[in-house]
């Protein structure tokens, strides 16, 4: 009999888990609480800095992990812990013996209303990088002029590298998502003044410093460091954003069609309950903590458990994809130690 590994989360590195483990002859499952897999990956336009389309990635990791048994619109209920195994009990009255557990549950966007200065969900014109998103996706988003807007700011770091939102890490791909998503406007809407509001500009992966240039030479974005003081609303209905510009040493006030807020990642509170189940430890940071930060990233203080994706913290898309190839090695390796 084949292998069971439960997989918890049908996002990317749930798919890409579950597609190693076939390929390894195991039988993976996964457990997806939505209507769709591929997580907030399948809610996106392009990739950074490729430019990728989201849905060609999130396509071919549906394809390759089709043969795993998947159930959707399902959670999980409780885990209990037998001799030498786990009992999943899932939402639909299944329940399910496993050995492994795989938990890929990923992370959630921070709630940009706590941050009432900045004005989401009081000004019209100000939304978040999922809004924006998913306006890319579909394009009926009302608070978004489709025949063009003269002026775009975006806000970095909204949630994150912030102690009174409570969290205190940086969110890891916002500078390079707020870039991305200041080309694609400035794509669609050549004519309009974009702006960048950011702390410290942190592009630390391949090709993110040559899309940031291309950013600023090709497209003319303008870079402003020094964090956003004052959003209000002037009677037509754009927003007035007062800000620093601290490399200038002088104030800067713009009037903008739109702003768009970074919402940094936060863990998902579905990850947090699975861990609950199992008494796993949260970290710090409030994502699950792995076992240790350098050698063990993938596993957990229990035995049979292991983590891939953001649901240890913030994550690229390719960093997690290659996380949870790893946690399949080390799911593999521990099952052929114990032949």
């Amino acid at each position: 009999m084949k292998e069971i590994v439960v997989i918890i989360g049908g996002g990317i590195a749930g798919l890409e888990a579950a597609s190693q483990l076939l390929k390894l002859g195991y039988s993976p499952i996964i457990i997806e609480k939505a209507d769709h897999l591929g997580g907030h990956v399948a809610g996106w336009n392009r990739l950074f800095p490729d430019m990728t389309p989201a849905q060609t990635l999130v396509s071919e990791l549906i394809s390759a992990s089709k043969d795993a048994n998947i159930f959707m619109n399902t959670e999980v209920s409780f885990i209990n812990r037998l001799k030498e195994s786990y009992n999943i009990m899932l939402s639909n009255g299944i329940s399910i013996i496993s050995r492994y557990i795989l938990i890929t549950t990923g992370f959630r966007l921070f709630d940009a209303t706590k941050k009432e200065e900045y004005g989401y969900g009081i000004y019209d014109q100000v939304i978040t990088n999922s809004d924006l998103e998913e306006w890319f996706n579909k394009g009926n988003d009302k608070r978004i002029d489709n025949s063009g807007m003269n002026s775009i700011g975006f806000v970095h770091c909204v949630g994150s590298r912030d102690e009174k939102a409570r969290n205190s890490q940086c969110s890891k791909v916002c500078c390079i998502t707020a870039i991305k998503q200041a080309i694609e406007l400035k794509e669609r809407f050549p004519d309009a003044q974009i702006y960048c509001f950011y702390m410290d500009l942190r592009l630390f992966g391949k090709k993110f410093e040559d899309f940031y240039i291309k950013a600023q030479r090709d497209h003319g974005i303008h870079f402003i460091r020094g964090r956003v003081s004052e959003v209000s609303e002037n009677i037509n209905g754009q927003v007035i954003v007062k800000a620093e510009d601290t490399l200038a040493g002088k104030p800067i006030k713009v009037t903008l069609d739109l702003l768009v807020l970074m919402s940094g990642m936060v863990c998902n509170p579905d990850g947090s309950k699975v861990a609950g189940m199992m008494s796993l430890p949260i970290d710090s940071d409030g994502f699950l903590k792995s076992s240790d930060n350098v050698f063990h990233i993938t596993e957990s203080s229990k035995k049979g458990i292991y983590y891939a994706g953001a649901c240890t913290g913030p994550k690229t898309v390719p960093e997690t994809l290659a996380e949870a190839r790893s946690a399949v090695l080390d799911i593999h390796t521990q099952i052929i130690r114990q032949k």
